[in-house]
């Protein structure tokens, strides 16, 4: 007995999930390609700020209280975060290597960086 043969077509999804998908069969022409960013004008006349009071802080009113967190402590040669801080110069530093750093320096550098911290100190 031979076994009956079936003629049946191969019926494939439109999308396979292994095979990328081209930018024009994701978004044919005239759709949008996703997040569309706004410029700040548009903002402000989306959000439509003359009606908030003038002391809450937004966008139009950028002027806000000042922090309440004490300000970072930077290293006055790296930018790093100092965790550090020369009694003798005054400078702030990250580690011990800007430590044997500061140490050297000559006592007008010293005064440069204190200068540019706006901590201008004279020191002896």
């Amino acid at each position: 007995m031979e076994p009956e043969v079936v003629h049946a077509e191969l019926v494939l999804p439109t999308h396979l999930s292994f095979k990328r998908i081209q930018m024009y069969e994701k978004y044919p022409k005239g759709q949008s390609r996703g997040r569309h960013w706004k410029h700040l004008k548009q903002i402000i006349q989306a959000e439509n700020y003359q009606n908030y009071p003038p002391n809450e802080p937004n966008y139009v009113n950028i002027e806000s209280p000042p922090s309440m967190h004490p300000c970072k402590r930077i290293c006055d040669i790296t930018g790093y975060e100092a965790p550090y801080y020369d009694p003798r110069t005054s400078l702030r530093y990250a580690n011990a290597d800007i430590f044997k750093l500061i140490r050297s320096l000559p006592n007008e550098y010293v005064q440069r960086y204190l200068a540019l911290r706006n901590a201008a100190v004279v020191l002896k």
